[in-house]
């Protein structure tokens, strides 16, 4: 039975996941420049939406949530992993249908329900074309998610990571041909959201083929396998349902004020970055993880690799974080500013993008707590505190609108992301010891927060040092890229000296899983 790496899949998924949302951010470059903050891109942006609303309701996060721990342990007990796996690819492939064929027939409705701000004006019909070129991303996006679901239980990470990468690159390269020819860029963009779902299918199909995991479609079964996914799914999508409920009160509260929607798309991109590769990297290795060892009656390494995911999880994001709110405006500027994007769209972005950076923590901690819960197959107990995450959302975003403005949604997105880690942290008091985190935790956290303070006063101090390179054509870059790597540097430094991290316990690691298998 191949181990699970816990460091290594956690390296080979975050860099697979950095190198996506750094193109992802190359992505929004191209985006902002040759289309900008207007009409068109709200419209992108409310279309996009749609298919990935759905994906994480049906796919990675609900379906995922219930199909991780169940193809585990079955993977761990052998038995009949791939009947179970095919059952499920023909569930999920029939529902998808039917979603497809029924937003296809009403997108007007779904866009009106999604952005109500647009009804008024050219952006309703801009939304509805490009959602029903779009939507049909889906299908192959979800499916390729069940297949990359399967990989990452067995192990194999790499193909699974990679493939989002496969969107970016065919999308930045269908932008740079529609422009190099004249064409309308927007049009090349939309049609290649559905031809890069298909690619990233074929990719993890195939690594799944290879990985042993033959599975291959037909009609769909009610079995007693397939009830109990249904059993503990619904809750999950229920709860995913929420989450996507809180992005679409942030939507319909953007809708109503101009260029809002793209404004706080483009800091989304930004934070989402460091999100991605620390805290879906963790929480895609952690939970098949946690599952097999529970399975097997292993509490003490359940704990020890909870705890070390979010010691890792945290020692990565809260300097980014603190980045993220100190210098904001001078990696907005830097990035987006040019062609379409003017230098009021970057103040704007830059101030969404602080607001999401005290959040990004919150958004990592939910990605270490929740797997807790989901490999026990509990997917209830996250329902009802995305139920009170839910609240939080709302009534911040909606009552905090006629005062404040565009940028209540960001504000609601992040208190609402810390309501949820608080209920999480103390609703898994009840799981046990092996839900807590150990001494080991508890030391490092303070001395990650303090060298993180330390790298956020050097980072501003060279900031204002910097600062009129920043605003020169030619040293742009190369002066963003020197202020961010004496981030690093003096986070380092000051990690190492207050103990917060050793870089030989990551060496010790890599050597310990090279033994356990000379192939990693």
């Amino acid at each position: 039975m191949k181990p699970i790496r816990l460091l290594s899949g956690f390296m080979t998924v975050g860099f697979w996941t950095l190198a996506s949302r750094v193109l992802g951010v190359v992505r929004e470059i191209f985006i902002l420049a040759y289309i900008g903050p207007g009409p068109v891109m709200d419209a992108f942006v409310a279309a996009f939406r749609l298919p990935n609303m759905f994906r994480r309701f049906f796919a990675e996060g609900a379906f995922n949530a219930a199909f991780v721990p169940i193809f585990s342990k079955k993977y761990e007990g052998e038995e009949d992993p791939l009947g179970f796996a095919r059952d499920a690819l023909n569930g999920l492939a029939f529902v998808l249908l039917v979603i497809s064929a029924l937003a296809m027939v009403f997108m007007p409705a779904l866009v009106w329900a999604t952005a109500g701000g647009f009804a008024q004006d050219a952006r309703f019909d801009l939304t509805v074309g490009y959602g029903r070129i779009i939507f049909p991303y889906i299908l192959f996006i979800s499916l390729a998610a069940l297949f990359s679901g399967a990989l990452n239980a067995v192990g194999y990470f790499a193909a699974a990571a990679a493939a989002p990468v496969m969107l970016n690159i065919m999308v930045i390269g269908a932008m740079l041909i529609g422009a190099s020819m004249g064409g309308d860029v927007i049009e090349w963009l939309v049609w290649t959201v559905p031809l890069a779902g298909i690619v990233q299918l074929a990719l993890v199909w195939i690594a799944a083929e290879r990985a042993g995991i033959s599975v291959r479609p037909g009609r769909p079964r009610l079995t007693p396998d397939m009830k109990r996914l249904v059993r503990v799914a619904v809750p999950a999508a229920l709860a995913g349902g929420v989450m996507q409920i809180n992005l679409l009160v942030g939507q319909q509260v953007a809708s109503q004020f101009e260029k809002a929607v793209g404004w706080l798309y483009a800091a989304d991109r930004l934070y989402q970055l460091p999100l991605g590769v620390v805290g879906i990297a963790v929480g895609i290795v952690l939970l098949p993880d946690l599952s097999r060892r529970l399975k097997s009656q292993d509490d003490a390494g359940a704990r020890h690799a909870f705890s070390r995911a979010g010691e890792m999880a945290l020692a990565l994001t809260i300097p980014a974080a603190v980045a993220l709110v100190v210098i904001p405006l001078p990696m907005v500027s830097v990035l987006f500013e040019r062609g379409a994007t003017s230098r009021a769209d970057s103040l704007a972005i830059s101030m969404a993008v602080a607001i999401y950076g005290l959040g990004l923590p919150a958004f990592v901690l939910q990605k270490v707590l929740q797997p807790l819960f989901f490999a026990r197959e509990d997917t209830r107990t996250p329902f009802r505190y995305a139920l009170w995450s839910l609240a939080v959302n709302a009534v911040l975003a909606i009552g905090l609108a006629p005062v404040l403005g565009w940028i209540a949604p960001a504000i609601a997105t992040t208190a609402a992301g810390w309501a949820m880690v608080i209920l999480l942290v103390f609703g898994g008091r009840r799981l046990g010891d092996t839900a807590r985190f150990d001494d080991r935790f508890r030391r490092r956290i303070w001395r990650i927060i303090g060298a993180s303070l330390v790298m956020g006063a050097i980072l501003y101090g060279t900031f204002l040092a910097l600062e009129p390179f920043l605003n020169m054509n030619y040293w742009r870059y190369p002066t963003l890229l020197l202020l961010l790597s004496v981030g690093i540097v003096s986070y380092g430094v000051a990690g190492q000296v207050m103990g917060a991290f050793r870089l030989a316990d990551f060496r010790t690691a890599m050597r310990r899983n090279r033994r356990k298998d000379p192939d990693s």
